[in-house]
């Protein structure tokens, strides 16, 4: 891990969720998502004090905990770090059985406690220009990946994605990447295409794109979106539950799965079904206490 500069006043530490940094003349930072334990916090905090640089603001671009677990650490050990996100991720960030109760469709149970902290959040960021120190940050809105997820533009053009989309090494590794919301994802991928910034940070990315790399990107995960959608359709010829569909997928394309994984794809596959639903793609059937999909006839 390393404070890498991107571009005059903001830099990024590489880690398996990569951290931004924008750093304020009196030496006071922002931090944009803080990995997900109080050792990815130990790990940045560490470059910053190389750095002689003092945490004080803190964005989470969304609530997974890879993106906010670090928080708890930087609250606890520099008094008056302010937390910032979207009105929608406050909400889950406070309530983290929010999240494990959409997965398990009831109460969570005990398994997954390890991805349930609740994490305080000071401030709501509101969608466009918000001053930071007196510095000028862009907030714009790109839901799909989470309910009311945001990216960040620093002054000096840098768009902070967060999971708003993935990189072709999480496309390659997991090509059923969670989405929250299929037309959401759909859109926020459309308006990445359009963002008006020089450089582009993903969270799960070896590497920093240009814009010219992060319209090629979108595109591909367009296409990944539609593989998925085409690929549900045609197992839709004959009726399947959402069960059904998740298993043929994953002997198709090879998934592999645990147990918080089985409900992330799960879950995942659900988005698929009701967007295809909501655009009367697939109708559905009840038989014997089962509920079955199947594609819809015109």
């Amino acid at each position: 891990m390393n404070l890498n500069k991107i571009k005059g006043s903001t830099y990024y530490i590489d880690a398996p969720t990569n951290c931004g940094i924008f750093i304020f003349k009196n030496k006071n930072c922002l931090i944009i998502d803080t990995g997900i334990n109080n050792g990815d916090a130990k790990r940045i905090e560490t470059i910053l004090i190389e750095n002689n640089l003092h945490p004080k603001y803190i964005i989470n671009t969304h609530s997974h905990m890879d993106h906010c677990g670090g928080n708890l650490y930087f609250k606890k050990n520099y008094p008056g770090c302010l937390v910032y996100t979207s009105k929608g991720e406050k909400i889950f960030m406070e309530n983290p059985d929010l999240f494990s109760s959409i997965l398990s469709c009831c109460h969570p149970s005990k398994a997954f406690n390890k991805i349930n902290k609740s994490i305080d959040v000071d401030f709501i960021l509101d969608y466009g220009i918000n001053k930071l120190n007196d510095e000028k940050f862009n907030i714009i809105s790109l839901p799909g990946h989470s309910k009311d997820h945001i990216a960040i533009v620093t002054p000096e053009k840098v768009c902070f994605l967060g999971d708003s989309i993935f990189s072709s090494e999480i496309l390659n590794k997991y090509s059923l990447p969670y989405l929250y919301n299929i037309e959401d994802s759909l859109s926020s991928l459309n308006t990445i295409k359009e963002l008006e910034a020089d450089y582009f940070v993903i969270s799960h990315s070896e590497k920093i794109l240009t814009k010219e790399e992060i319209i090629n990107l979108a595109q591909a995960n367009i296409t990944n979106i539609c593989k998925y959608e085409d690929e549900i359709l045609a197992l839709l010829d004959q009726p399947l539950t959402r069960e059904d569909i998740l298993e043929n997928i994953t002997i198709l394309n090879e998934l592999s799965l645990d147990f918080h994984q089985y409900h992330l794809n799960f879950s995942g596959v659900c988005a698929f079904i009701n967007y295809l639903y909501d655009n009367k793609l697939v109708d559905y059937s009840i038989e014997d206490g089962k509920l079955y999909y199947f594609k819809a006839s015109h």
